[in-house]
Protein backbone atom coordinates (compact mmCIF):
# COMPACT_ATOMS: atom_id res chain seq x y z
CA UNK A 1 0.00 0.00 0.00
CA UNK A 2 1.30 3.81 -0.97
CA UNK A 3 2.17 5.85 1.45
CA UNK A 4 0.20 9.02 0.85
CA UNK A 5 2.18 12.12 0.43
CA UNK A 6 1.64 15.04 2.67
CA UNK A 7 0.94 18.38 1.35
CA UNK A 8 3.08 20.34 0.25
CA UNK A 9 6.28 17.66 0.50
CA UNK A 10 8.00 16.49 -2.30
CA UNK A 11 7.51 13.44 -5.01
CA UNK A 12 9.84 11.15 -3.94
CA UNK A 13 10.08 10.00 -7.99
CA UNK A 14 10.37 12.41 -10.92
CA UNK A 15 7.61 12.71 -13.18
CA UNK A 16 8.67 11.42 -16.64
CA UNK A 17 12.16 10.16 -15.73
CA UNK A 18 13.42 6.84 -15.39
CA UNK A 19 16.39 5.33 -14.32
CA UNK A 20 18.76 2.78 -15.68
CA UNK A 21 16.73 -0.32 -14.92
CA UNK A 22 13.64 1.20 -16.38
CA UNK A 23 11.68 2.04 -13.24
CA UNK A 24 10.62 5.36 -11.99
CA UNK A 25 13.84 7.78 -10.88
CA UNK A 26 14.00 8.36 -7.24
CA UNK A 27 14.66 12.12 -6.97
CA UNK A 28 17.36 11.96 -4.27
CA UNK A 29 19.35 9.07 -5.63
CA UNK A 30 19.37 10.36 -9.11
CA UNK A 31 20.09 13.01 -11.23
CA UNK A 32 21.30 16.47 -9.65
CA UNK A 33 24.72 18.02 -10.01
CA UNK A 34 26.25 14.69 -9.52
CA UNK A 35 25.36 13.13 -12.90
CA UNK A 36 25.80 16.86 -14.16
CA UNK A 37 28.55 17.23 -13.77
CA UNK A 38 30.10 14.13 -15.38
CA UNK A 39 28.00 15.48 -18.23
CA UNK A 40 29.87 18.73 -18.50
CA UNK A 41 33.39 16.72 -18.32
CA UNK A 42 32.58 14.96 -21.73
CA UNK A 43 31.81 18.38 -22.93
CA UNK A 44 35.06 19.74 -21.56
CA UNK A 45 36.66 16.59 -23.48
CA UNK A 46 34.65 17.09 -26.68
CA UNK A 47 35.60 20.87 -27.35
CA UNK A 48 39.40 20.22 -26.34
CA UNK A 49 39.37 17.56 -28.96
CA UNK A 50 37.50 19.50 -31.61
CA UNK A 51 39.55 22.64 -31.28
CA UNK A 52 42.23 21.18 -30.81
CA UNK A 53 42.31 19.07 -34.30
CA UNK A 54 40.57 22.37 -35.97
CA UNK A 55 42.51 25.17 -35.09
CA UNK A 56 45.76 23.88 -36.26
CA UNK A 57 44.86 21.44 -38.31
CA UNK A 58 46.17 24.38 -41.69
CA UNK A 59 49.20 24.35 -40.94
CA UNK A 60 49.49 20.61 -41.09
CA UNK A 61 47.89 19.89 -44.10
CA UNK A 62 50.33 22.79 -45.83
CA UNK A 63 53.80 22.35 -44.05
CA UNK A 64 53.74 18.46 -43.06
CA UNK A 65 51.09 17.40 -46.54
CA UNK A 66 52.25 19.37 -48.42
CA UNK A 67 48.74 20.93 -49.41
CA UNK A 68 47.92 24.28 -51.23
CA UNK A 69 46.75 26.97 -49.72
CA UNK A 70 43.38 26.71 -50.70
CA UNK A 71 42.85 23.08 -50.27
CA UNK A 72 44.40 23.41 -46.87
CA UNK A 73 41.27 25.97 -46.32
CA UNK A 74 38.46 24.04 -47.38
CA UNK A 75 39.61 20.60 -45.74
CA UNK A 76 39.48 22.53 -42.68
CA UNK A 77 36.00 24.27 -43.31
CA UNK A 78 34.72 20.85 -44.75
CA UNK A 79 36.05 19.19 -41.82
CA UNK A 80 34.20 21.46 -39.37
CA UNK A 81 31.37 22.10 -41.67
CA UNK A 82 30.27 17.97 -41.57
CA UNK A 83 31.16 18.23 -37.68
CA UNK A 84 27.91 21.05 -37.57
CA UNK A 85 26.06 19.04 -40.22
CA UNK A 86 26.17 15.43 -38.55
CA UNK A 87 24.76 17.36 -35.33
CA UNK A 88 21.59 16.74 -36.75
CA UNK A 89 22.13 13.35 -37.74
CA UNK A 90 22.62 12.47 -33.99
CA UNK A 91 19.79 14.92 -33.03
CA UNK A 92 17.70 12.20 -35.16
CA UNK A 93 19.19 9.39 -34.33
CA UNK A 94 19.01 10.25 -30.40
CA UNK A 95 15.23 11.62 -30.56
CA UNK A 96 13.92 8.87 -32.44
CA UNK A 97 15.82 5.61 -31.90
CA UNK A 98 18.50 4.97 -29.00
CA UNK A 99 18.27 8.04 -26.69
CA UNK A 100 20.78 10.74 -25.44
CA UNK A 101 22.57 8.81 -23.64
CA UNK A 102 23.22 5.64 -25.89
CA UNK A 103 23.76 8.45 -28.49
CA UNK A 104 26.75 10.45 -26.49
CA UNK A 105 28.57 6.55 -25.56
CA UNK A 106 28.34 5.67 -29.24
CA UNK A 107 29.60 8.83 -30.95
CA UNK A 108 32.58 9.59 -28.09
CA UNK A 109 33.41 6.20 -29.06
CA UNK A 110 33.49 7.07 -32.56
CA UNK A 111 34.96 10.15 -32.19
CA UNK A 112 37.78 8.62 -29.83
CA UNK A 113 38.32 5.53 -32.69
CA UNK A 114 39.08 8.73 -35.22
CA UNK A 115 41.23 10.57 -32.96
CA UNK A 116 43.53 7.72 -31.89
CA UNK A 117 43.77 6.86 -36.04
CA UNK A 118 45.05 10.45 -36.76
CA UNK A 119 47.42 10.34 -33.81
CA UNK A 120 48.57 6.47 -35.09
CA UNK A 121 48.86 8.56 -39.27
CA UNK A 122 51.31 11.15 -37.56
CA UNK A 123 53.66 8.18 -36.04
CA UNK A 124 53.92 6.02 -38.98
CA UNK A 125 56.21 7.93 -40.93
CA UNK A 126 54.99 5.81 -44.47
CA UNK A 127 51.36 7.60 -43.95
CA UNK A 128 53.23 11.21 -44.37
CA UNK A 129 54.66 12.71 -47.13
CA UNK A 130 58.85 12.95 -47.22
CA UNK A 131 60.20 16.30 -45.98
CA UNK A 132 60.73 18.79 -48.80
CA UNK A 133 64.41 19.30 -49.76
CA UNK A 134 66.23 21.76 -48.77
CA UNK A 135 66.49 24.88 -51.10
CA UNK A 136 63.63 23.10 -53.17
CA UNK A 137 60.69 25.19 -54.48
CA UNK A 138 58.61 22.18 -54.78
CA UNK A 139 57.59 19.53 -52.23
CA UNK A 140 55.91 15.77 -53.01
CA UNK A 141 52.03 16.48 -52.19
CA UNK A 142 50.48 13.43 -49.78
CA UNK A 143 49.42 10.65 -52.21
CA UNK A 144 45.65 8.81 -52.21
CA UNK A 145 46.61 6.52 -49.07
CA UNK A 146 48.22 9.03 -47.12
CA UNK A 147 45.04 11.24 -47.61
CA UNK A 148 42.40 8.29 -47.43
CA UNK A 149 43.64 7.83 -43.79
CA UNK A 150 43.83 11.29 -43.09
CA UNK A 151 40.58 11.96 -44.49
CA UNK A 152 39.21 9.01 -42.69
CA UNK A 153 40.10 10.09 -39.32
CA UNK A 154 39.12 13.41 -39.83
CA UNK A 155 35.82 11.96 -40.99
CA UNK A 156 35.31 10.13 -38.56
CA UNK A 157 36.18 12.27 -35.59
CA UNK A 158 33.45 14.59 -37.30
CA UNK A 159 30.98 11.90 -37.09
CA UNK A 160 31.78 11.36 -33.51
CA UNK A 161 31.79 15.38 -32.93
CA UNK A 162 28.19 15.50 -34.39
CA UNK A 163 26.44 12.79 -32.71
CA UNK A 164 28.21 14.12 -28.89
CA UNK A 165 27.17 17.72 -29.39
CA UNK A 166 23.78 16.90 -30.93
CA UNK A 167 22.92 15.05 -27.02
CA UNK A 168 25.35 16.38 -24.27
CA UNK A 169 23.12 19.72 -23.53
CA UNK A 170 19.89 18.15 -23.88
CA UNK A 171 20.78 14.88 -21.87
CA UNK A 172 22.30 17.26 -18.48
CA UNK A 173 19.04 19.05 -19.08
CA UNK A 174 17.32 15.93 -18.33
CA UNK A 175 19.14 15.33 -15.05
CA UNK A 176 17.05 18.20 -13.29
CA UNK A 177 13.00 18.16 -12.97
CA UNK A 178 11.68 21.55 -14.50
CA UNK A 179 8.56 21.23 -12.34
CA UNK A 180 10.38 21.24 -9.03
CA UNK A 181 11.01 25.06 -8.34
CA UNK A 182 14.68 24.63 -7.10
CA UNK A 183 15.78 22.14 -10.00
CA UNK A 184 14.38 24.34 -12.07
CA UNK A 185 17.00 27.13 -10.99
CA UNK A 186 19.71 24.47 -10.63
CA UNK A 187 19.05 24.05 -14.81
CA UNK A 188 19.44 27.54 -15.34
CA UNK A 189 22.99 27.38 -13.70
CA UNK A 190 24.11 24.06 -15.22
CA UNK A 191 23.48 26.11 -18.50
CA UNK A 192 25.76 28.97 -17.31
CA UNK A 193 28.40 26.15 -16.27
CA UNK A 194 27.85 24.79 -19.81
CA UNK A 195 29.08 27.71 -21.79
CA UNK A 196 32.14 27.54 -18.92
CA UNK A 197 33.12 24.40 -19.56
CA UNK A 198 32.84 25.05 -23.31
CA UNK A 199 35.18 28.23 -22.98
CA UNK A 200 37.92 26.74 -20.79
CA UNK A 201 38.00 23.46 -23.23
CA UNK A 202 38.47 26.00 -26.11
CA UNK A 203 40.94 27.89 -24.48
CA UNK A 204 43.17 24.83 -23.59
CA UNK A 205 42.80 23.78 -27.07
CA UNK A 206 43.72 27.24 -28.61
CA UNK A 207 47.53 27.74 -25.68
CA UNK A 208 47.96 24.46 -24.53
CA UNK A 209 47.25 22.11 -27.51
CA UNK A 210 48.07 24.26 -30.14
CA UNK A 211 51.83 25.08 -28.57
CA UNK A 212 52.25 21.18 -27.65
CA UNK A 213 51.76 20.39 -30.92
CA UNK A 214 54.23 22.90 -32.48
CA UNK A 215 57.16 22.31 -29.81
CA UNK A 216 56.68 18.51 -28.75
CA UNK A 217 55.03 17.12 -31.59
CA UNK A 218 51.54 16.73 -33.26
CA UNK A 219 51.43 13.30 -31.84
CA UNK A 220 51.87 14.78 -28.58
CA UNK A 221 48.34 16.77 -28.84
CA UNK A 222 46.87 14.61 -30.81
CA UNK A 223 47.60 11.51 -28.87
CA UNK A 224 45.95 13.91 -25.65
CA UNK A 225 42.98 14.64 -27.57
CA UNK A 226 42.54 11.07 -28.08
CA UNK A 227 43.33 9.90 -24.27
CA UNK A 228 40.51 13.15 -23.01
CA UNK A 229 38.05 11.80 -25.03
CA UNK A 230 38.56 8.73 -24.13
CA UNK A 231 38.72 9.88 -20.42
CA UNK A 232 35.41 12.08 -20.60
CA UNK A 233 33.57 8.61 -21.91
CA UNK A 234 34.83 6.83 -18.96
CA UNK A 235 33.81 9.35 -16.76
CA UNK A 236 30.39 9.57 -18.26
CA UNK A 237 29.93 5.69 -18.09
CA UNK A 238 30.46 5.59 -14.40
CA UNK A 239 27.59 8.12 -13.85
CA UNK A 240 25.03 5.15 -15.42
CA UNK A 241 23.25 4.82 -12.38
CA UNK A 242 22.84 8.30 -11.27
CA UNK A 243 21.09 9.30 -14.44
CA UNK A 244 17.52 10.25 -15.31
CA UNK A 245 16.23 8.47 -18.30
CA UNK A 246 13.61 10.79 -20.41
CA UNK A 247 11.17 8.70 -23.51
CA UNK A 248 12.44 8.98 -26.51
CA UNK A 249 9.95 12.07 -27.86
CA UNK A 250 10.45 11.88 -31.79
CA UNK A 251 12.37 14.02 -34.26
CA UNK A 252 10.61 17.17 -35.15
CA UNK A 253 11.60 16.92 -38.77
CA UNK A 254 9.33 14.16 -38.64
CA UNK A 255 6.72 16.81 -38.17
CA UNK A 256 7.65 18.69 -40.99
CA UNK A 257 7.76 16.19 -43.09
CA UNK A 258 4.27 14.58 -41.98
CA UNK A 259 3.16 18.02 -43.08
CA UNK A 260 3.92 18.16 -46.29
CA UNK A 261 3.30 14.66 -47.08
CA UNK A 262 -0.07 14.74 -45.71
CA UNK A 263 -0.73 18.29 -47.91
CA UNK A 264 0.54 16.65 -50.72
CA UNK A 265 -1.89 13.69 -50.63
CA UNK A 266 -4.67 16.20 -50.42
CA UNK A 267 -3.57 18.84 -53.11
CA UNK A 268 -6.58 18.35 -55.53
CA UNK A 269 -9.46 18.40 -52.45
CA UNK A 270 -10.51 21.99 -51.52
CA UNK A 271 -9.64 24.04 -48.92
CA UNK A 272 -12.15 24.68 -46.29
CA UNK A 273 -12.36 28.51 -45.44
CA UNK A 274 -13.83 27.50 -41.70
CA UNK A 275 -11.15 26.82 -39.41
CA UNK A 276 -13.49 24.27 -37.58
CA UNK A 277 -13.85 22.06 -40.33
CA UNK A 278 -10.16 21.09 -40.09
CA UNK A 279 -8.58 18.54 -37.80
CA UNK A 280 -6.80 20.31 -34.51
CA UNK A 281 -5.72 19.28 -31.28
CA UNK A 282 -9.48 20.02 -30.04
CA UNK A 283 -10.36 16.95 -31.80
CA UNK A 284 -7.65 14.86 -30.03
CA UNK A 285 -9.47 13.24 -27.24
CA UNK A 286 -7.19 10.48 -26.38
CA UNK A 287 -6.53 9.90 -22.75
CA UNK A 288 -3.40 10.43 -20.93
CA UNK A 289 -2.10 12.81 -24.02
CA UNK A 290 -1.05 16.35 -22.83
CA UNK A 291 -2.01 18.38 -25.88
CA UNK A 292 -0.43 21.41 -27.76
CA UNK A 293 -1.46 24.77 -27.03
CA UNK A 294 -3.54 25.56 -29.85
CA UNK A 295 -2.41 28.00 -32.51
CA UNK A 296 -4.40 30.37 -34.71
CA UNK A 297 -4.75 29.63 -38.19
CA UNK A 298 -2.56 32.23 -40.22
CA UNK A 299 -3.17 33.19 -44.34
CA UNK A 300 0.61 32.25 -45.29
CA UNK A 301 1.32 29.50 -46.83
CA UNK A 302 -2.32 27.97 -46.75
CA UNK A 303 -1.44 25.18 -48.81
CA UNK A 304 0.07 23.48 -46.13
CA UNK A 305 -3.22 23.71 -44.51
CA UNK A 306 -4.75 20.54 -46.27
CA UNK A 307 -2.95 18.38 -44.13
CA UNK A 308 -5.29 19.37 -41.85
CA UNK A 309 -8.72 18.40 -43.85
CA UNK A 310 -10.65 15.46 -42.32
CA UNK A 311 -11.40 12.45 -44.44
CA UNK A 312 -14.93 11.12 -43.57
CA UNK A 313 -13.85 7.65 -44.36
CA UNK A 314 -10.80 7.85 -41.70
CA UNK A 315 -12.00 7.36 -37.83
CA UNK A 316 -10.48 10.39 -35.90
CA UNK A 317 -8.74 7.79 -33.17
CA UNK A 318 -6.88 6.15 -36.64
CA UNK A 319 -6.26 9.60 -38.18
CA UNK A 320 -4.35 10.55 -34.48
CA UNK A 321 -2.16 7.25 -35.39
CA UNK A 322 -1.35 8.02 -38.91
CA UNK A 323 0.20 11.33 -38.93
CA UNK A 324 1.18 10.85 -42.13
CA UNK A 325 -2.67 10.60 -43.64
CA UNK A 326 -3.58 14.00 -41.49
CA UNK A 327 -2.37 16.50 -39.19
CA UNK A 328 -4.02 19.07 -36.81
CA UNK A 329 -4.03 22.35 -37.59
CA UNK A 330 -2.15 23.41 -34.70
CA UNK A 331 1.03 20.88 -36.27
CA UNK A 332 0.37 22.86 -39.55
CA UNK A 333 1.34 26.07 -38.06
CA UNK A 334 4.26 25.15 -35.79
CA UNK A 335 5.89 24.12 -39.44
CA UNK A 336 4.57 27.55 -41.08
CA UNK A 337 6.50 29.29 -37.76
CA UNK A 338 9.67 27.26 -38.82
CA UNK A 339 8.77 28.44 -42.10
CA UNK A 340 8.84 32.14 -40.98
CA UNK A 341 12.33 32.11 -40.15
CA UNK A 342 14.26 30.10 -42.59
CA UNK A 343 14.61 33.94 -44.15
CA UNK A 344 16.26 35.11 -41.03
CA UNK A 345 18.28 31.97 -41.13
CA UNK A 346 19.07 31.90 -44.32
CA UNK A 347 20.93 35.73 -43.52
CA UNK A 348 22.98 34.67 -40.83
CA UNK A 349 25.26 31.76 -42.90
CA UNK A 350 27.21 34.42 -44.02
CA UNK A 351 28.67 35.33 -40.85
CA UNK A 352 29.82 31.85 -40.08
CA UNK A 353 31.51 31.74 -43.72
CA UNK A 354 33.71 35.06 -42.34
CA UNK A 355 33.96 32.75 -38.77
CA UNK A 356 36.06 30.47 -41.00
CA UNK A 357 38.68 32.78 -42.33
CA UNK A 358 39.79 33.02 -39.18
CA UNK A 359 41.35 29.20 -38.89
CA UNK A 360 41.77 29.00 -42.25
CA UNK A 361 44.03 31.88 -44.09
CA UNK A 362 44.14 34.10 -41.15
CA UNK A 363 46.52 31.60 -39.56
CA UNK A 364 48.56 31.58 -43.03
CA UNK A 365 48.74 34.71 -42.86
CA UNK A 366 50.21 34.40 -39.30
CA UNK A 367 52.86 31.95 -40.05
CA UNK A 368 54.33 34.14 -42.26
CA UNK A 369 54.67 37.03 -39.91
CA UNK A 370 56.91 37.72 -36.56
CA UNK A 371 55.38 35.61 -34.00
CA UNK A 372 57.54 36.82 -30.87
CA UNK A 373 56.91 37.74 -27.80
CA UNK A 374 60.65 39.29 -26.51
CA UNK A 375 63.62 37.51 -28.39
CA UNK A 376 63.03 33.88 -27.04
CA UNK A 377 58.98 33.27 -27.24
CA UNK A 378 57.13 32.24 -30.15
CA UNK A 379 53.55 31.89 -30.66
CA UNK A 380 52.24 29.30 -32.11
CA UNK A 381 49.86 30.86 -35.77
CA UNK A 382 46.86 28.64 -34.23
CA UNK A 383 47.00 30.46 -30.79
CA UNK A 384 45.66 33.84 -32.14
CA UNK A 385 42.19 32.36 -31.88
CA UNK A 386 42.68 33.22 -28.47
CA UNK A 387 41.43 36.44 -29.22
CA UNK A 388 37.92 34.86 -30.15
CA UNK A 389 37.70 33.86 -26.90
CA UNK A 390 39.07 37.38 -25.23
CA UNK A 391 36.69 39.31 -27.44
CA UNK A 392 33.83 37.31 -26.50
CA UNK A 393 34.81 37.18 -22.89
CA UNK A 394 35.17 40.89 -23.10
CA UNK A 395 31.83 41.72 -25.26
CA UNK A 396 29.32 39.65 -23.09
CA UNK A 397 29.65 42.10 -19.91
CA UNK A 398 30.21 44.94 -21.81
CA UNK A 399 27.16 44.22 -23.10
CA UNK A 400 25.46 43.26 -20.32
CA UNK A 401 26.54 46.42 -17.90
CA UNK A 402 26.50 49.05 -20.92
CA UNK A 403 25.25 48.47 -23.68
CA UNK A 404 21.39 46.83 -22.46
CA UNK A 405 21.29 49.60 -19.80
CA UNK A 406 21.41 52.59 -22.16
CA UNK A 407 19.43 50.34 -24.85
CA UNK A 408 17.20 49.54 -22.94
CA UNK A 409 16.52 53.53 -22.04
CA UNK A 410 16.62 54.15 -26.14
CA UNK A 411 14.84 51.60 -27.35
CA UNK A 412 12.45 50.75 -24.42
CA UNK A 413 13.51 47.36 -24.05
CA UNK A 414 14.70 46.43 -20.17
CA UNK A 415 16.50 43.25 -21.84
CA UNK A 416 18.57 45.87 -24.50
CA UNK A 417 18.54 44.70 -27.92
CA UNK A 418 16.48 41.87 -29.44
CA UNK A 419 17.64 38.76 -30.68
CA UNK A 420 17.37 40.37 -34.67
CA UNK A 421 19.05 43.44 -33.35
CA UNK A 422 21.76 41.59 -31.88
CA UNK A 423 22.37 39.40 -34.81
CA UNK A 424 22.21 42.62 -36.99
CA UNK A 425 25.28 43.81 -34.62
CA UNK A 426 27.00 40.71 -35.26
CA UNK A 427 26.96 41.07 -39.16
CA UNK A 428 27.93 44.82 -39.21
CA UNK A 429 31.11 43.26 -37.21
CA UNK A 430 32.11 40.82 -39.48
CA UNK A 431 32.42 43.18 -42.25
CA UNK A 432 34.28 45.38 -39.96
CA UNK A 433 36.65 42.13 -39.74
CA UNK A 434 36.78 41.76 -43.56
CA UNK A 435 38.24 45.32 -44.06
CA UNK A 436 40.54 45.14 -41.29
CA UNK A 437 41.83 41.69 -42.92
CA UNK A 438 42.22 43.02 -46.31
CA UNK A 439 44.14 46.22 -44.96
CA UNK A 440 46.11 44.00 -42.72
CA UNK A 441 46.93 41.32 -45.81
CA UNK A 442 47.76 44.97 -47.92
CA UNK A 443 50.35 46.16 -45.37
CA UNK A 444 51.97 42.63 -44.96
CA UNK A 445 52.60 42.51 -48.48
CA UNK A 446 53.80 46.00 -48.70
CA UNK A 447 56.54 44.86 -45.84
CA UNK A 448 56.95 41.62 -47.66
CA UNK A 449 58.09 43.80 -51.11
CA UNK A 450 60.37 46.10 -49.30
CA UNK A 451 62.52 43.48 -47.96
CA UNK A 452 62.28 41.39 -50.75
CA UNK A 453 60.83 38.29 -49.84
CA UNK A 454 57.99 37.76 -52.58
CA UNK A 455 59.77 34.59 -53.82
CA UNK A 456 60.34 33.41 -50.49
CA UNK A 457 57.77 31.27 -49.22
CA UNK A 458 59.24 30.32 -45.74
CA UNK A 459 60.55 33.49 -44.81
CA UNK A 460 59.39 35.35 -41.97
CA UNK A 461 57.80 39.04 -42.73
CA UNK A 462 59.06 41.53 -40.40
CA UNK A 463 55.82 42.32 -39.36
CA UNK A 464 54.13 42.00 -36.36
CA UNK A 465 51.62 39.23 -36.29
CA UNK A 466 49.55 41.13 -33.85
CA UNK A 467 48.45 43.13 -36.76
CA UNK A 468 46.22 40.62 -37.30
CA UNK A 469 44.31 40.98 -33.59
CA UNK A 470 41.68 43.30 -35.23
CA UNK A 471 40.14 41.01 -37.49
CA UNK A 472 39.96 38.31 -35.10
CA UNK A 473 38.79 40.84 -32.39
CA UNK A 474 36.11 41.85 -34.83
CA UNK A 475 34.69 38.56 -35.43
CA UNK A 476 35.42 36.95 -31.99
CA UNK A 477 33.16 40.44 -31.25
CA UNK A 478 30.59 39.76 -33.65
CA UNK A 479 30.56 35.80 -32.58
CA UNK A 480 29.35 37.13 -29.04
CA UNK A 481 26.35 39.26 -30.75
CA UNK A 482 25.18 36.96 -33.54
CA UNK A 483 25.87 33.58 -31.60
CA UNK A 484 23.31 34.50 -28.56
CA UNK A 485 21.06 36.01 -30.69
CA UNK A 486 20.90 33.12 -32.93
CA UNK A 487 20.18 31.26 -29.41
CA UNK A 488 17.93 33.12 -28.74
CA UNK A 489 15.44 34.21 -31.85
CA UNK A 490 15.62 30.19 -32.89
CA UNK A 491 14.73 28.85 -29.25
CA UNK A 492 12.15 31.52 -28.65
CA UNK A 493 10.09 31.58 -31.94
CA UNK A 494 10.63 27.99 -32.08
CA UNK A 495 7.32 25.93 -31.30
CA UNK A 496 6.99 24.42 -28.02
CA UNK A 497 6.58 21.38 -29.43
CA UNK A 498 9.60 21.03 -31.88
CA UNK A 499 11.93 22.23 -28.76
CA UNK A 500 15.29 20.32 -30.46
CA UNK A 501 14.73 22.40 -34.21
CA UNK A 502 16.19 25.49 -32.23
CA UNK A 503 19.43 23.63 -32.03
CA UNK A 504 19.30 21.93 -35.69
CA UNK A 505 18.58 25.31 -37.30
CA UNK A 506 21.41 27.48 -35.32
CA UNK A 507 23.79 24.46 -35.66
CA UNK A 508 23.13 24.36 -39.56
CA UNK A 509 24.07 28.15 -39.92
CA UNK A 510 27.70 26.84 -38.61
CA UNK A 511 27.65 24.04 -41.13
CA UNK A 512 26.66 25.69 -44.59
CA UNK A 513 28.60 28.80 -43.42
CA UNK A 514 31.85 26.43 -43.66
CA UNK A 515 30.31 24.71 -46.61
CA UNK A 516 29.90 28.12 -48.20
CA UNK A 517 33.27 29.41 -47.06
CA UNK A 518 34.68 26.20 -48.87
CA UNK A 519 32.45 26.78 -52.10
CA UNK A 520 33.93 30.38 -52.56
CA UNK A 521 37.56 29.36 -51.80
CA UNK A 522 37.46 26.46 -54.75
CA UNK A 523 35.42 28.74 -56.89
CA UNK A 524 38.23 31.75 -56.51
CA UNK A 525 40.88 29.22 -57.11
CA UNK A 526 39.78 28.34 -60.34
CA UNK A 527 38.80 31.66 -61.74
CA UNK A 528 41.33 34.05 -60.44
CA UNK A 529 44.09 32.43 -61.99
CA UNK A 530 47.38 34.54 -63.56
CA UNK A 531 50.47 35.38 -62.77
CA UNK A 532 49.07 36.74 -59.52
CA UNK A 533 46.28 35.08 -57.98
CA UNK A 534 43.92 35.72 -55.33
CA UNK A 535 44.52 32.47 -53.73
CA UNK A 536 48.70 31.46 -54.06
CA UNK A 537 50.35 28.93 -52.32
CA UNK A 538 52.80 31.64 -51.22
CA UNK A 539 50.71 33.99 -50.02
CA UNK A 540 53.68 36.62 -50.99
CA UNK A 541 52.97 36.39 -54.49
CA UNK A 542 49.14 36.29 -54.22
CA UNK A 543 46.47 38.97 -53.58
CA UNK A 544 44.80 37.28 -50.54
CA UNK A 545 43.21 41.11 -50.11
CA UNK A 546 41.04 40.65 -53.04
CA UNK A 547 39.13 37.56 -51.28
CA UNK A 548 38.78 39.73 -48.07
CA UNK A 549 37.41 42.88 -50.05
CA UNK A 550 35.37 40.12 -51.97
CA UNK A 551 33.65 38.31 -48.28
CA UNK A 552 33.25 42.34 -46.95
CA UNK A 553 31.31 43.06 -49.77
CA UNK A 554 28.91 39.82 -50.22
CA UNK A 555 28.35 40.48 -45.98
CA UNK A 556 27.15 44.44 -46.97
CA UNK A 557 24.84 42.76 -49.52
CA UNK A 558 23.96 40.05 -46.85
CA UNK A 559 22.95 42.44 -44.22
CA UNK A 560 20.73 44.32 -46.66
CA UNK A 561 18.90 41.27 -47.55
CA UNK A 562 18.89 40.77 -43.82
CA UNK A 563 17.56 44.12 -42.46
CA UNK A 564 14.22 43.84 -45.28
CA UNK A 565 14.10 40.33 -43.50
CA UNK A 566 14.06 41.52 -40.00
CA UNK A 567 11.26 44.01 -41.06
CA UNK A 568 8.96 41.61 -42.80
CA UNK A 569 9.25 39.67 -39.23
CA UNK A 570 6.88 39.45 -36.62
CA UNK A 571 7.92 38.10 -33.70
CA UNK A 572 5.57 34.59 -32.34
CA UNK A 573 4.35 36.50 -29.28
CA UNK A 574 3.28 39.53 -30.72
CA UNK A 575 1.42 37.31 -33.54
CA UNK A 576 -0.09 35.33 -30.77
CA UNK A 577 -1.05 38.69 -28.70
CA UNK A 578 -2.99 40.00 -32.15
CA UNK A 579 -5.10 37.27 -31.84
CA UNK A 580 -5.72 37.69 -27.96
CA UNK A 581 -3.49 34.63 -27.31
CA UNK A 582 -1.33 34.33 -24.55
CA UNK A 583 2.19 32.37 -25.35
CA UNK A 584 3.01 29.33 -23.02
CA UNK A 585 6.34 29.28 -21.01
CA UNK A 586 9.38 27.88 -23.24
CA UNK A 587 11.41 25.49 -21.53
CA UNK A 588 15.00 26.17 -21.28
CA UNK A 589 17.53 24.95 -23.74
CA UNK A 590 20.98 25.30 -24.91
CA UNK A 591 23.51 24.75 -27.28
CA UNK A 592 26.66 24.52 -28.72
Amino acid sequence: MAVPSTQGSKNLNVLDAWNYKGVPADRSSTGGWTSAAMILGVEACERLTTLGIAVNLVTYLRATMHLGNATSANAVTNFLGTSFMLCLFGGFVADTFIGRYRTIAIFATVQATGVTILTISIVIPSLRPPKCAAGSPECIPANGTQLTVLYTALYLTALGTGGLKSSVSGFGSDQFDETDEEERAAMTKFFNWFFFFISIGSLAAVTILVYIQDNLGRQWGYGICACAIGVGLVVMLSGTRRYRFKKLVGSPLTQIAAVFVAAGRKRRLELPSNSSLLFDVDDVTSPGIKTKQKLPRTKQFRFLDKAAIKDPEMSIDSAVVNKWHISTLTDVEEVKLVIRMLPIWATTIMFWTIYAQMTTFSVSQATTMDRHIGKSFLIPAASLTVFFVGSILLTVPVYDRIIVPIAGKLLNNPQGLTPLQRIGVGLVLSIFAMVAAALTEIKRLHVARLHGLINEPTAVVPLSVFWLVPQFFFVGSGEAFTYIGQLAFFLRECPKGMKTMSTGLFLSTLSLGFFFSSILVSTVHKVAKGKRPWLADNLNQGRLYNFYWMLAILSVLNFLVFLVCAKWYVYKDKRLAEEGIELEEAEPSCHA
